[in-house]
Order: C-alpha cells, then structure tokens, then sequence
C-alpha cells in the first residue's frame, strides 16, 4: 500500500491552506491579541461582525471553544439549555458546559429534517419551580447531517423561543454551506440569532480558528470566557489573516464541492450493491451499507489512497474533478470484483 494518501474524504476538516492563503498568514501584521493590539485579528473580528449583521466578534481557537464560550455567555450555573441529541453542543464537545459552566443539557432528538420539533421543545422547558433547572437557551445547528435545516424552521423556533424567555444560538459550524445552498447571504441565517459560531477551518480551508458573533455586551462576557478557558492567544494574526482570505475567497466555491457531491452520489446510486442514505444536500454523502461490505471497500480504497473511515464521505475544497472520477471508478471496480 502507497503511504501516501492522495483523496482524503472522511472530513472537510483535512483542508490545508493554499499558496495564496500561505502568502497572506505571511504577510500578517500582528500584535498582541490579549491587549487587542493585533491588527489582523481587530480586520478578521470586524469583518465577521459586518458580514453576519452583528455588533462584535471574537475569534477563537476552534468551533468547540466558540460554542462553550457562547453557553458560558449566555447562562449561568444551574441553568439549562437545550440542544438536538446529536448536535455538537451537546454529544461531541465533551460536555464543557456542564463540565466548565454547570449548565445543565436537555437533549431533544431530532425529526428526519433535522429539526427539533417545537412542540417536544415547549414541553422541555422548565417551569419557574425550584425543582428544576432554569431554562436560559435554545441551541440550533443549520446544517444536520449534511441537510439545511429551512429558515422558516430557524425562525419559527427562534421566534417561538423568544416568546417563552429564552436566547437562541446557532452553531454554525457550516453555516456558509447552508447560505450557499440556500441562495442567501450569511446574515439573513445569523438575524435570527444572538449568537452565531462560524468555523473557519472546515469547507473555507483555514488552517484553525471560529468566530462567534452577536451582541457587544455578549461578545464582551465571551471574551472574558476565552482567556478563562486559555484561549487567550498573542500574536495569533497569523491565523486570523487566513480566517480573513477564507471569507474573502472560499466562500462562493462551497458551491463547487456540492456539485461534486451530487455528481458522487448519483454516480454511486447507479452502481450494483452500492445505496445512499439520502440524495446528497451540501458536501456530505452518507453510504447505506452492510458493515461488513463497508469494510472491504473501505480497505481497497486506502489501498489505492482514499482515505475514509466511516460511511460519511465529505466533499471539500482539497478534492478536484479528476479525484471524483477517480473515486467512481474505484467504487465501480470494487462492486465488479465483490459482485
């Protein structure tokens, strides 16, 4: 086997910085971001703040950081927020906020949109009982399993929340993938939130980093949080300087790995054995298969350096045309030989 993977599909995470994007961290003026003196980070803070339509912005090390920050901001000890069961806040973020914060979470399943329905949310909300802990915010992700979740949904639930007291956050771990699908600019999914956790470093290729955005008074309690939890960094406008090219330039192109991904997906759906879970609606495809077929087709693609480990095969800004032809003919050969 060639040690040298050449299509690594198992997360858009595995992006790596362009040349031009290189250039740009290189050229980086910096200072220290603890005092505010980095110049790259205050450009990178204030574009985010003007693209999504919100007063501040913080950056920080990385989509978990900016969503504990975000719960930290928003609630306090004893108090409780509610998220989907699969959603990061509350199953792939190691529990911080109850673990950091004392935030309690009350988990709700989502429906096959990817949705929490509102009707499990208005009875998941605590009454002002001293039995219980107090509700403070409802979490959202706009993009589940690849599917973005419908803007009358987000503002529907939004809406709803609001009525019953609470704040509403939105990780947006792929939020421009969703505005790029929908047709919208980034602002129009972030109005109906008061925080939003945008990552940089998955389909927009820079190497580390999210944003969270939302008022200045929230922004400010965020802030403080970040230093809390180490993630005070110094001169870090070398990653802020790529955050900034990722949003000036690897925005529109998210549209081009989903494109790919149908292509992917109609092109597996025709061969023999082969089943999606659902027609593909961003960059991520979801296999349907027996563990045990996975397995081998796993196997014989890493023998012909595709990386994957699960049956999500995510598209990104690293994978060209010819590596999806590639990918096709890999497939269309294993069902030949496994037939």
């Amino acid at each position: 086997m060639n040690t040298e993977i050449n299509i690594d599909i198992r997360s858009d995470t595995v992006t790596r910085p362009c040349p031009d994007m290189r250039q740009a961290m290189f050229d980086a003026q910096v200072g220290d971001d603890v005092y505010g003196d980095d110049p790259s980070v205050n450009r990178l803070e204030a574009m985010a703040a003007e693209m999504t339509g919100k007063q501040a912005a913080l950056f920080l090390t990385s989509g978990t950081q900016s969503n504990l920050t975000a719960l930290l901001s928003h609630c306090n000890r004893g108090d409780e927020y509610i998220a989907g069961m699969d959603a990061h806040t509350y199953l792939y973020e190691a529990g911080g906020g109850a673990v950091l914060g004392g935030i309690q979470p009350q988990p709700i399943a989502f429906n096959e949109k990817g949705e929490i329905p509102l009707e499990v949310i208005a009875r998941m909300i605590k009454p002002d009982d001293m039995h219980f802990a107090k509700t403070r915010l409802l979490c959202l992700e706009n993009t589940v399993g690849g599917k973005v979740v419908s803007p009358a949904y987000m503002q529907s639930a939004t809406d709803f929340a609001r009525s019953k007291g609470l704040a509403c956050h939105l990780d947006g771990a792929r939020a421009f993938n969703a505005a790029v699908k929908l047709g919208i600019e980034i602002r129009d999914i972030c109005c109906n939130f008061d925080s939003v956790s945008l990552c940089l470093s998955k389909g927009l290729g820079a190497p580390a980093g999210s944003v969270l955005v939302g008022s200045k008074d929230l922004i400010d309690r965020a802030r403080r949080w970040r230093k809390m939890l180490g993630g005070g960094m110094r001169q870090t406008g070398f990653l802020a300087a790529a955050g900034q090219y990722a949003l000036e330039h690897n925005v529109k192109r998210l549209g081009e790995d989903h494109a790919r991904t149908q292509e992917l997906g109609m092109a597996l759906s025709s061969i023999a054995g082969f089943k999606l879970e659902a027609k593909p609606d961003t960059n991520m495809l979801f296999l349907d298969l027996e563990p045990s077929y996975f397995k081998q087709l796993s196997d014989y693609l890493q023998a012909n350096d595709v990386l994957v480990t699960r049956q999500r095969w995510v598209i990104h800004k690293d994978i060209n045309d010819s590596d999806i032809e590639r990918l096709i003919s890999l497939c269309q050969q294993f069902a030949v030989d496994h037939g």
